[in-house]
């Protein structure tokens, strides 16, 4: 498994790394702990983790995920071993935001962020989180599906400055090593860059951004900073949740499958989507590739990304998914590839 450098942190991360928001939910802490063994063992050492998870959230599952993690992590023996990754709650300024994570206090401000960096501590049972991300900006933006931006003005939100002390302070205190970001625009990112190297607070090492193949919006106005400011991509739904494997075509639902179980994620039922997830299992398969291996390699190839976050309910896919990483596209694959997009640009995003 290759590694690639973790922003200016020096910190190696693998290429691939292990995704977790369905442990305590569709996936049990003997699962959990089975996936893990299995992602290090295959030298992924990279795991990415929520306050909020398991997804969907719900104030009964609320820190699962990490509580699987640290119990693991204590089993295990094996902290040092691997680069813990988890994240900070935003508001929740929409109704399919969590409200319940923190009794509702989540702005990003020293008192909320000391607590939930507290209480992820407690759960995953360490004395430190390696990168410790803010899961969605404070403010109002367009992100989750949202493609245009609509002001709000007047806002009740924390400055970036505020946040980034904040952020300082934990680091100080030895509780987190480095910062991202998750869910952001091309203005927050380079903020959060620009008032880092003004003021010398923490810098950025990640973003953290949804990117596959049916959605390539990173690209327009983040690839450019990734890459410049050495702050590169922790890519999350590489398979935009599973469409990208073929596995819904011609409006299959499988029986556990997370496009069956849950209703919320409409972005990926799209008639566009579904006919360019069709047009890319259909060329990777003339080309005797498996489509998620071909979906994940294409995401693992690009120069933004650091990792590629790959999550699995079972064994065989977690197996088949790793492997991905030993896959190169052929030039003619990755010509079929920007055909394909430039026919449906951006289905899912």
């Amino acid at each position: 498994m290759n590694r690639r450098p973790l922003g200016r942190t020096g910190l190696q991360v693998s290429e691939i790394a292990l995704g977790t928001m369905t442990w305590g939910e569709q996936n049990t802490e003997q699962e959990a702990h089975a996936q893990l063994d299995f992602a290090l063992a295959a030298g992924i050492n990279l795991i990415d983790a929520a306050e909020m998870y398991p997804v969907p959230p719900k104030p009964e599952t609320q820190g699962l995920t990490e509580r699987y993690i640290g119990t693991w992590l204590k089993r295990s023996g094996k902290r040092h071993d691997v680069v813990l990754a988890t994240k900070a709650t935003g508001p929740a300024r929409s109704a399919v935001r969590p409200s319940h994570v923190r009794d509702g206090n989540l702005l990003f401000n020293r008192a909320n962020l000391f607590q939930a960096v507290d209480l992820s501590l407690q759960r995953l049972q360490t004395d430190y989180i390696d990168l410790y991300q803010l899961h969605w900006p404070d403010r109002s933006t367009n992100m989750f599906g949202q493609l245009g931006y609509r002001h709000v003005a007047d806002e009740d939100t924390t400055p970036i400055e505020e946040t980034l002390a904040a952020l300082q302070a934990l680091v100080q205190a030895g509780k987190i090593r480095h910062i991202g970001v998750s869910n952001e625009t091309p203005w927050g990112f380079a903020r959060f860059l620009h008032l880092a190297g003004q003021s010398g607070l923490p810098r950025v090492a990640s973003i953290q951004n949804p990117y596959s193949l049916v959605n390539r919006t990173f690209e327009i106005g983040l690839a450019e900073i990734a890459i410049r400011e050495q702050a590169g991509l922790l890519a999350y739904s590489p398979l935009a949740f599973g469409v990208l494997t073929g596995k819904y075509l011609d409006g299959q639902r499988p029986a556990g499958a997370r496009l069956t179980l849950f209703d919320r994620f409409t972005r990926y039922g799209s008639a566009n989507t579904q006919q360019a997830a069709a047009a890319y299992v259909q060329l990777f398969r003339e080309h005797g590739i498996d489509p998620a291996q071909g979906a994940l390699a294409f995401v693992t190839s690009r120069d933004f990304v650091t990792a590629n976050i790959i999550g699995a309910t079972s064994i065989t896919q977690l197996q088949s998914n790793i492997a991905s990483a030993s896959l190169q596209l052929s030039a003619e694959v990755r010509e079929a590839i920007e055909a394909i997009h430039q026919r449906w640009p951006n289905p899912a995003p």
